[in-house]
């Protein structure tokens, strides 16, 4: 697959880089780091996302590249759609941009549809950007400091700081090679995760007190209500990293975060230990993801979306 990649790159010069609502360090490193590439080969290449970056993520090299209005798609010839599970997740312009005659569908999501002219679909990688590292590897570009730079900041977010399942011999090989070539593992580290606003430290402080536990402490929980995130004056993304607090509690295998993004509809984040595989429960509701790591959408009150998840979670740990 990743020649056929190739030989897209090779035949054509216009290229749209896209990936999901709400993004994460694997969909804009990822992005960025295509686009690095892509110009650096004398193509011409746009990011269009419709979400703003988060602004831990801005430091990025490119990032202020990024436009937040789809451009008339006619001069496009080829669109990449990276970390993305299915096209709904592109947001309102998703029908225009599956409209798109080459779509090329990179991802390391096991519940990917598989849709596109060409999908790269690796589950067992640690992100996109470990693919994407491949793909410039197969091109024999030569990696700069911002590509190596972006490529190394998603690699990291995706793996949890090397901490997850998903981090093998082959993903810290690549980040020792992203160091050779420019990518600084502290200043990285810093803007990532040292440059919290206020707001969102005065966010924590409020959804740690809604902190609880469920079947015999095996599964922890917070809560984000619209009202704490008004009080905090936060904004979504600043729920970053929250829901791995719980997990990081003795015993609990696997820690949900329940965010309120309008009333009576909310976004489930999972994480689990192990090899409790949240994937499967979160695919129960239309969501997906890796098995230690899935999100789902659901309508209700908080309550009801509890009795819900808790309910499915208990079967899937009764299995363990």
């Amino acid at each position: 697959m990743l020649s056929e990649i190739v030989g897209m790159i090779d035949r054509f010069g216009v290229f749209l880089i896209t990936s999901h609502v709400r993004l994460d360090g694997d969909a804009l490193g990822s992005e960025l780091a295509l686009y690095h590439m892509l110009t650096s080969m004398g193509k011409e290449a746009l990011i269009y996302n419709q979400d703003e970056s988060p602004g831990n993520y801005r430091f990025l090299p490119g990032s202020d590249t990024i436009v937040h209005r789809l451009p008339a798609l006619e001069r496009y010839e080829v669109v990449f759609i990276l970390d993305c599970s299915e096209m709904e997740r592109l947001g309102e312009e998703a029908l225009k941009i599956a409209s798109m005659k080459r779509i090329i569908n990179i991802d390391h999501h096991v519940s990917n549809g598989n849709f596109g002219t060409i999908s790269l679909i690796d589950p067992l990688s640690s992100s996109t950007a470990e693919l994407l590292y491949k793909l410039v590897h197969m091109m024999n570009v030569e990696i700069t400091k911002d590509m190596a730079t972006n490529l190394y900041a998603a690699i990291l977010t995706d793996t949890g700081g090397f901490r997850y399942r998903n981090t093998t011999r082959e993903t810290l090989v690549a980040a020792g090679h992203l160091i050779e070539r420019g990518a600084d593992p502290q200043w990285i580290s810093e803007n990532i995760y040292e440059s919290n606003p206020p707001s969102k430290v005065r966010l924590l402080t409020k959804v740690l007190e809604t902190l609880a536990f469920e079947l015999d402490r095996r599964v922890g929980y917070m809560i984000v209500t619209r009202k704490s995130l008004e009080d905090a004056g936060a904004l979504q993304e600043h729920t970053e990293g929250f829901v791995d607090i719980p997990r990081s509690i003795q015993g609990v295998e696997v820690s949900i975060l329940f965010n309120e993004l309008s009333e009576n509809h909310f976004k489930l984040s999972l994480r689990s230990k192990g090899r409790v595989n949240v994937e499967r429960v979160a695919r129960m509701f239309g969501g997906g993801g890796h098995i230690n790591a899935a999100a789902c959408n659901m309508d209700g009150d908080i309550d009801t979306v509890k009795y819900r998840i808790l309910s499915a979670l208990k079967g899937l740990l009764l299995d363990q």
